[in-house]
């Protein structure tokens, strides 16, 4: 097993915000039960949660393995124990339960995260009364839920309004870009009337609040004071996240008359964060994950095109740019490392606008692990005007004919100049050097050297340097240290590695490991960090009467004070036993035999080197009284030695 490495200030402030977490539990249990808690966390299936935001493989163990969707990496350190419902990230230090999971992720109250948890789990949550002789009232939902919510019941109003006379004109747009019925309804499609408030009266009558409607983005202040709907006269997409919840709209101008841009955005709010939504994410995710590869369209229609011809890989950005957020949300469902490179495949006008967007993702080419490209129409029509025109086929065949981006930019970059002349295959040389030299591939740098040199005219050699000179004071491809982090223990010295192996048996395997375990002291363990763990466990009732699981785990790190110790736990829960198969009482026997070997013959070398600085004749009774000690723990000694024999 590797080393590991300190925990970065990220990850220590990750265990800051896990002392909240905790601390927030023991609030929780004042309106909603424990027990209510505890089956929450028993009844969800944490892979099943995880896997709605990262991609997860087989880490062997039982345990799975994704791209941390806390910090970007190019190997994936974030893992899954399924067996024990929780997670661990080893490079940044995040760990905890499904609960845990929710609020980091998705950036939830407490409350929330266990409200969401136990409806998809079917669980009733109780809650703990302030009066025995009158019931509590259930507490307000948490603010998400509550936007939520209200994006929601938006969804079914606009769709109901695209049946409507009004509508005509969404309808024929759908239509004149190849779009029946089925495909509308499939997307959630629909239409905002044209009435100054007619969505949020309907969404006042259903108990939403002035305030909720405005900071959801679907209504806005007018002069008067009163609400009034932000969209009208407009054909209507839900944007959803991609665990499916619709969180936003996309609205398109349907009438001559509206003075309004061609396409408006739900504005930024706390569920709606342009930067990190993909439409399309939801219904892509599978398939992304499946083929290990994701195309990256312009538009709405773009999406539903692709995803109808067949390419139901398709996402598109909301009104924003494609950017470091969104390569962010693609790498983890991509499952985008050094062990699987996904491919990433951009499709963009041919004009001016469409070119220079196609530069703009070679920048960000580096961030992704695998190999991107680039397909563009023959006729520079979009995805969607293409399948119009020439049908599903072309669709496909668009994606299928992609080239690697590095290739279009270079054509792009060279084009610029006349390369009859010297001055223009110099300075072409100049442009495109940098390119070459921010190829993350190193080992086909030199082809592309070659091939640079050959679409320029020009010798070998002064294209070599100048891609040289561009890429000086460049980190190396794929130089990535790990960060630092202090106060985590290290795994170098075997003692080390029994004190871990005793710490892991009593979190994972309790039923299993409990009394033998508890039999051995917190005096057995040496490294202080180890030290506060087992007082944990301890503290959490003694591993002898757990079930384990992440309620057992939680319970642990709850009761631990110590902040690396904290982080400890998490990674322990995760962190495969040093044993090929199940691990038995033998196993278990022998891990605690050589722990108190360990400490047992510390303990004699201490008492040796005592009584040899002792005057056996003017010391005679202390004399005798160490050495009866020491005789008793050779012994000792001996005995664990036997026990142990075998190793792990």
């Amino acid at each position: 097993m590797a080393g590991h490495t300190p925990v970065p200030p990220a990850a220590a402030t990750s265990v800051r915000q896990g002392r909240m977490y905790a601390e927030g539990v023991a609030v929780m249990a004042g309106r909603i039960r424990d027990e209510d808690i505890a089956l929450v966390r028993e009844r969800t299936a944490i892979a099943d949660v995880i896997s709605e935001v990262v991609t997860l493989k087989s880490a062997g163990g039982g345990n799975l393995k994704g791209l941390c969707p806390f910090h970007d990496e190019k190997s994936p350190s974030f893992n899954v124990s399924p067996a024990r419902n929780v997670f661990y990230c080893f490079g940044c230090g995040v760990g905890g339960d499904a609960i845990k999971f929710l609020m980091d992720a998705e950036h939830l109250s407490f409350v929330e995260s266990v409200e969401r948890l136990a409806a998809r789990a079917g669980i009733q949550l109780r809650y703990v009364e302030d009066d025995r002789s009158a019931p509590r009232p259930r507490p307000q939902q948490g603010q998400r839920q509550r936007l939520v919510a209200a994006h929601a019941a938006a969804v079914e109003f606009y769709r109901a309004q695209l049946t409507t006379a009004g509508a005509r004109p969404a309808r024929e747009f759908l239509a004149g870009r190849g779009f029946d019925r089925a495909a509308a309804e499939r997307y959630a499609c629909g239409f905002a009337p044209d009435g100054w408030d007619l969505l949020t009266k309907h969404l006042r009558q259903q108990g939403f609040t002035h305030d909720e409607l405005v900071t959801a983005g679907l209504s806005r202040p007018a002069r008067s004071g009163s609400l009034i709907d932000r969209f009208r006269r407009r054909l209507m997409w839900p944007i959803r996240d991609i665990t499916g919840d619709v969180i936003g709209f996309g609205a398109r101008k349907l009438f001559d008359d509206d003075d309004g841009p061609k396409y408006l955005n739900t504005p930024e709010t706390p569920i709606y964060k342009k930067s990190h939504v993909l439409y399309g994410i939801d219904q892509a995710k599978r398939e992304i994950a499946k083929q290990g590869k994701v195309v990256v369209v312009e538009g709405y229609t773009d999406v539903m095109a692709c995803h109808l011809a067949d390419v139901p890989t398709a996402v598109a950005t909301c009104g924003t740019a494609f950017g470091g957020d969104h390569i962010s949300v693609l790498r983890r469902v991509l499952f985008d490392s050094d062990e699987r490179a996904g491919e990433i495949i951009f499709t963009f006008d041919g004009d001016a606008a469409g070119q220079k967007a196609a530069l703009r993702a070679f920048e960000d080419d580096q961030r992704f692990v695998g190999r991107t490209f680039i397909a563009v129409s023959p006729d520079n029509m979009d995805p969607c005007d293409l399948r119009l025109a020439k049908g599903d086929l072309a669709v496909r065949d668009l994606v299928a004919r992609r080239e690697p981006l590095v290739d279009f930019a270079l054509r792009h970059v060279i084009n610029r100049f006349d390369l009859d002349t010297v001055d223009g295959r110099v300075e072409a040389m100049r442009r495109a050097a940098p390119l070459v030299a921010k190829i993350k591939d190193r080992e086909k740098r030199p082809e592309y050297v070659r091939k640079l040199a050959g679409d320029l005219g020009m010798e070998i050699e002064p294209v070599q340097r100048a891609v040289l000179a561009a890429g000086n004071g460049q980190p190396a491809a794929g130089a990535h240290a790990a960060p630092a982090r202090p106060g985590v223990p290290s795994v170098d010295s075997p003692r080390s590695m029994v004190e871990r192996e005793a710490l892991k048996l009593a979190l994972q395997e309790p039923v299993l490991a409990g009394p033998m375990f508890d039999a051995v002291e917190a005096t057995d363990y040496q490294h202080p960090v180890h030290v506060a763990v087992r007082a944990a466990v301890a503290a959490a009732g003694g591993a002898s009467g757990a079930t384990g699981g992440a309620v057992w785990i939680e319970r642990v790190r709850d009761a631990c004070d110590d902040l690396a110790g904290q982080a400890l736990v998490g990674e322990l829960a995760v962190e495969p036993l040093r044993i090929d198969g199940e691990p038995d009482p033998r196993y278990v026997s022998i891990t605690m035999a050589r722990l108190q070997w360990s400490s047992v013959t510390g303990r004699i070398r201490d008492l040796k080197s005592k009584i040899q600085r002792i005057n056996p004749v003017s010391n005679k009774d202390e004399y005798f009284a160490l050495f009866g000690e020491l005789l008793s723990l050779e012994q000792h000694a001996r005995a664990l030695r036997e026990q142990a024999a075998g190793g792990l």
